[in-house]
C-alpha cells in the first residue's frame, strides 16, 4: 500500500477514535450538569439519578460506537493480519457486550425488544 494512504487512514482512524472519545467525554460533562440541574429545580433525587444514568449510558454508547469504527478502520484497512483480525474480533465482542449490557440498563429491556414494554413500567 502506498505510504501517504496508509498514514492517510491511519490519521482518519484516529481521528474517529477522538471523536469517540470526545463524544464520550462530552456526553459525560452534559450528564452531569443536566443532573445538578435537575436536582437544583425538580429535587427529585431519584428521578435525577435515572435521568442522569441514562443519558451517561447514551454518550457512553455513541462513543462506542465511533471507537469500533476506528478499530475497524485501523485493522481491516492498515493491518489486516489474522492477528490483528484477532483483536479486533476480541475488542468488538467485548465493546458489543459492553453496548448490550448498556443498552439493558438504559432500556429496561433487550435491544431486539424494542416494541415490549420496559421493566418497571
Amino acid at each position: 500500500m502506498d505510504e501517504r494512504l496508509e498514514a492517510g487512514i491511519h490519521w482518519i482512524g484516529r481521528a474517529i477514535e477522538v471523536v469517540g472519545i470526545a463524544i464520550i467525554v462530552v456526553g459525560a460533562t452534559l450528564a452531569l450538569a443536566f443532573f445538578i440541574r435537575r436536582l437544583l429545580v425538580r429535587r427529585d433525587k431519584e428521578r435525577a439519578i435515572g435521568d442522569f444514568r441514562s443519558d451517561l449510558g447514551r454518550s457512553i454508547l455513541l462513543g462506542l460506537e465511533f471507537l469500533v469504527a476506528a478499530d475497524i478502520v485501523n485493522t481491516v484497512a492498515i493491518e489486516p493480519t489474522l492477528d490483528s483480525l484477532a483483536v479486533l474480533a476480541g475488542i468488538v465482542l467485548i465493546r458489543t457486550f459492553l453496548s448490550f449490557s448498556l443498552e439493558v440498563e438504559i432500556e429496561g429491556r433487550w435491544p431486539w425488544q424494542r416494541g415490549a414494554e420496559p421493566r418497571g413500567n
